[in-house]
């Protein structure tokens, strides 16, 4: 199967269903049919992109996320399948009863791969990811020390006035590139949080986020180790267009592109849809009592490619 992200922000579009077919109808030009099964992630941001509700429901019925935008072009709300898994509910039960120390040793093991996925991507950018590296074996059960702000802060001034702008801060309302940023976050996150339904598990009873308003706090725990690869893609869009100060077609195909490519695991190229899958059942496993927590490895995703 090939896991497809599909973005409608540039011009009017009509979607539709036809024989288990995404129907794709334009003004002046001819119909355009995708298999719905190949669809991972529908993006709409035009305000006169209709669909009907087979779309949708087809859509979840096949494991595929639905993002809805605002004016801004950043997303507002998403659709995820609500039964994706024969033993969802046994799972979730198990989520929800999942012990505190569990959860801690999993979120020590999450924030070690997020530094560990930082310094990568700063070695790849050509620069000292020594400092951030440094921190891993700091990092104890439930990141008591919150080492991850710490890494944070040397990753981020590593980053400004070099690959971003001079005096660059890492804010979701702050100005250009965080728009660009938020937005393949976004992508990322409805990835993973299809991953995570299809599981069985469900996106909101996090391990570490906790915020009564957020829908998605265990995919928001489960994507920080990916983050890096949407930092990456949004340098390299800067490197090749530095004139750009909006998210225009170009930048969001430039950052949809690279959470499509294959990314090296395990000595294979494997898609962010099968990776995150993979390691969204090791979640699980570890909340049935199939697996232990202390061995639940987050999987290093090898690109040392220059942005």
């Amino acid at each position: 199967m090939t896991d497809r992200i599909l973005d409608f922000s540039q011009e009017p579009a009509r979607l539709s269903v036809r024989l288990e077919n995404l129907v794709i109808e334009r003004d002046d030009q001819p119909p355009r049919m995708i298999p719905i099964a190949e669809i991972g992630v529908i993006v709409v941001s035009h305000p006169r992109v209709s669909y009907t509700h087979s779309v949708l429901m087809l859509l979840a019925q096949k494991g595929g996320a639905f993002i809805t935008c605002d004016e801004r072009r950043l997303p507002v709300a998403m659709l995820l399948p609500l039964q994706s898994n024969v033993t969802q509910t046994e799972i979730m039960a198990a989520q929800a009863n999942a012990p505190e120390p569990v959860r801690k040793r999993l979120w020590k093991r999450i924030v070690r791969a997020k530094i560990k996925a930082q310094a990568r991507a700063l070695d790849a950018c050509r620069l000292d990811g020594q400092p951030v590296r440094a921190l891993v074996p700091d990092v104890k059960s439930g990141d008591s020390g919150n080492i991850e702000a710490q890494a944070a802060r040397r990753y981020w001034s590593a980053l400004s006035g070099r690959l971003l702008p001079e005096g660059f801060k890492r804010d979701p309302d702050s100005d250009w590139p965080n728009p660009l940023l938020n937005y393949g976050y976004a992508v990322l996150r409805a990835i993973v949080a299809r991953a995570l339904c299809a599981s069985g598990l469900h996106p909101s009873m996090g391990l570490h986020h906790h915020n009564r308003y957020n829908p998605f706090c265990l995919a928001d725990d489960l994507m920080e180790p990916l983050r890096p690869l949407v930092d990456k893609a949004v340098i390299g869009f800067l490197r090749e267009k530095p004139e750009t100060t909006d998210i225009t077609k170009e930048a969001r195909a430039h950052v949809i592109g690279k959470l499509t490519d294959r990314y090296m695991h395990r000595e294979e190229a494997r898609t962010l849809f099968d990776i995150t899958g993979r390691t969204a059942a090791r979640l699980a496993a570890v909340f049935m009592g199939e697996a232990l927590a202390k061995d639940f490895v987050y999987p290093e995703v090898a690109d040392d490619r220059e942005p």
